[in-house]
């Protein structure tokens, strides 16, 4: 028998813990899993003050949450331009990216630890008059800090893994308190709906807030000086992670009827080094920070902000992430939205439901490392098959794409006048 009083044993086993959380903090930091500089946020300090004015809390966990924020970031600015906005996550990746993607005025802090002092002196210090968590951020001491201080909270693009859902249900009476203490929950799917409701949730709706983005802009000039570099439509190799760039270039080199490339690693720091792999397997290679000069047969995609312009440019794009194990893949709505086929590898986790509705949508060609030249060849040999796989995505992620703004609407509703 589950005690009923499961939220009060973590409460206290998690204030008897928290004195050692400054010696495992550090501990952290000295691998790189934590920012030293700033390990006062992990405990619930720091030098910022709270603005005067309302202030709207979001949180997304790592990388892929807290890019499915930035949306509801810019219409809180657009809608509410009053509002101040204070973004948490918890790793360094997610916090060196939202440093380059938030606006100046929004405020990022790391998360602090889910202890009863650290919660209550985040709470205390930042007094949110509403809190969004992203995907399944259940943190008992964060949440009922908040709630005991007034704060509205909201749980959007909700969903439970496997191991969480086991978990809460041999815990009842703590999923339901929790979940109870919700003003909105918006699951991410039709699953995650089921299983927040099975623990007590009331689930307005389905809302992804992967989905919602504006298509990805590009700069009319750029657009005009790039097709000139190419003789033909070019593939793009999207995202690529060390390990891929061999799979992509070695499959690359082996098409009969090769279109110039352009590969945009992830980490345009890596330029040069793709250009050597690329030089070493017999393909002229070029970094596109460079002025344009000669044509190559691989543009380095060495640039950070371009990828509306390439997916505007390609006749397809392999979107990378998902060619090896333990990177998750990346987002395939970008390229969806611009009528950009797409070709991925079948490690997609971190885009699990994306990736599972436009496969369903017959949207997205799925292949492994060694079947990746014969998916770009399909492509290249029927174009018109291609655009039509392109026009089944967009008509999908457009669907999707609106509910997700609706789902926006409601977390917009919550926000005090």
């Amino acid at each position: 028998m589950i005690r009923p009083d499961a939220l009060k044993l973590y409460r206290v086993a998690t204030g008897l813990l928290e004195p050692l959380a400054p010696t495992l903090l550090a501990r952290r930091a000295r691998r790189g899993k934590e920012d030293l500089a700033r390990l006062a946020e992990r405990l619930g300090r720091g030098d910022r003050a709270r603005p005067d004015g309302p202030l709207v809390w979001l949180h997304g966990a790592s990388v892929g949450e807290s890019l499915s924020i930035l949306p509801l970031v810019e219409r809180l600015r657009a809608e509410r331009p009053e509002v101040t906005v204070l973004v948490t996550s918890g790793t360094t990746t997610s916090a060196a990216l939202l440093a380059k993607r938030l606006p100046a005025d929004a405020i990022h802090q790391y998360v602090p630890v889910d202890a009863p002092g650290a919660a209550g002196r985040f709470i205390a210090r930042w007094k949110p008059d509403l809190a969004v968590f992203v995907e399944s951020e259940l943190w008992p001491n964060l949440l009922l800090e908040a709630k005991a201080a007034g704060t509205r909270l909201a749980l959007v693009s909700a969903k439970l893994s496997d191991r969480s859902f086991a978990r809460w249900t041999k815990r009842p009476d703590a999923a339901r308190r929790l979940l109870s203490g919700f003003d909105l929950i918006l699951a991410q799917d039709a699953r995650a709906h089921e299983r927040l409701e099975s623990l007590g949730g009331k689930v307005a709706g389905e809302a992804d807030l992967k989905f919602g983005a504006a298509p990805l802009p590009a700069d009319d000039a750029a657009l005009a000086v790039e097709r000139t570099r190419f003789s033909r439509p070019p593939l793009l190799i999207a995202s690529t992670h060390p390990g891929e760039d061999e799979i992509v270039l070695d499959a690359v080199a082996a098409l009969a009827d090769r279109p110039p490339v352009v590969l945009a690693p992830r980490h345009v720091e890596r330029g040069p080094a793709i250009v050597a792999i690329a030089q070493a397997r017999g393909l002229s290679a070029a970094l596109r920070s460079h002025p344009p000069g000669e044509s190559a047969d691989v543009v380095v995609a060495d640039t950070l902000g371009e990828m509306g312009l390439w997916f505007r440019l390609a006749q397809t794009a392999v979107i990378a992430g998902s060619l090896v194990p333990d990177i998750g893949g990346h987002n395939p709505l970008e390229a969806a939205r611009l009528d950009c086929p797409v070709i991925s590898g079948a490690f997609v986790e971190n885009w699990a439901s994306a990736f599972a509705g436009l496969e369903a949508a017959e949207g997205v060609a799925i292949t492994s490392p060694e079947g990746l030249g014969e998916a770009i060849a399909a492509d290249l040999s029927d174009p018109e098959a291609a655009k039509a796989r392109a026009a089944r995505a967009r008509h999908f992620v457009d669907a999707r794409d609106a509910e997700a703004r609706a789902g926006l609407s409601r977390i917009l509703e919550l926000v005090p006048r």
